[in-house]
């Protein structure tokens, strides 16, 4: 399979076409071609290096590209930048909250700056929305890394943009953060919201992606659903072997989280940790 656009019968938020970037002699963006239909996940994953940020940058109006359109909600990134701007959200890779004041404090400062009616009222909505009202009179600075990303994503939300950008969501977050965060991007789409989110995990693109673009070299080298792209290798062989507990798996059962994937059981940590005694 090559690089596709998707169905053009959905419609799409993001259209991007032939981007090309470079800085002075070393070529960033060679030409890359995608679509994002409206309340779908779309993963851009890469490797460090692979331009990813550069085109987040390049969609958010915060860069010019040297050649290609790129066109969000049916306005053209270039050419109509402020109504691209009114359209989108963009959270960086490190959360960009103040932590000198309150949650709510940061939720009512933005919607005011955004020259918002009922700012107070907006920062409760999102607070009772992201599960953070018993913390939204404490100090962001008291905050849990994961609270603090929901926090940022949370104030990318006011105003409504129809389409976000997550650049890197998970960066340097903990397991149970990472699962926090996680919940939240799901929970954009089911609402309708429009979720680009560049990563170089690849469990990240796996468990939230509804399409997962392969940037590598400054070009898109394969574009599919998770389904698609796997139909890429060969048929895998059937072996029965013992499945062991990941790190990962014993990490979240011990503190009470549930681990993300159900491929091992369905039992709650308590319980998978009983059986595994008893075996």
């Amino acid at each position: 399979m090559t690089a596709t656009v998707e169905n053009p019968k959905v419609s799409a938020a993001i259209r991007v076409r032939g981007i090309e970037k470079s800085f002075k002699d070393l070529p960033v963006l060679r030409g890359v071609d995608f679509e994002v239909a409206r309340g779908s996940i779309f993963a851009l994953l890469g490797s460090n290096g692979a331009g990813k940020t550069t085109l987040v940058r390049i969609l958010s109006t915060l860069l010019k590209a040297d050649a290609g359109t790129a066109v969000i909600e049916d306005f053209d990134v270039a050419a109509e930048s402020l109504q691209v701007r009114e359209s989108i959200s963009l959270t960086g890779q490190f959360a960009a909250v103040d932590e000198v004041l309150t949650g709510r404090e940061n939720l009512i400062l933005v919607a005011r700056l955004r020259h918002l009616e009922k700012p107070d009222q907006i920062a409760d909505d999102l607070l009772a929305r992201f599960a953070l009202t018993d913390a939204g009179s404490r100090r962001a600075a008291t905050y849990s890394g994961g609270m603090r990303r929901r926090l940022d994503i949370a104030m990318s939300l006011i105003g409504d943009p129809p389409v976000i950008f997550l650049d890197e969501p998970t960066t340097g977050l903990d397991p149970q953060s990472r699962n926090e965060v996680w919940q939240t991007v799901r929970h954009l789409a089911d609402n309708g919201t429009t979720v680009l989110l560049t990563t170089q995990t690849l469990n990240e693109a796996e468990q939230l992606a509804d399409r997962i673009a392969i940037l590598h070299r400054g070009t898109i080298i394969q574009n599919g659903t998770l389904a698609e792209l796997k139909q890429l290798l060969p048929p895998a062989t059937v072996e029965y072997v013992e499945k062991q507990p990941s790190l990962e798996d014993v990490f979240l059962a011990l503190v009470g989280e549930a681990p993300v994937s159900d491929t091992e059981t369905d039992l709650l940590p308590d319980a998978a940790i009983q059986q595994r005694k008893e075996t």
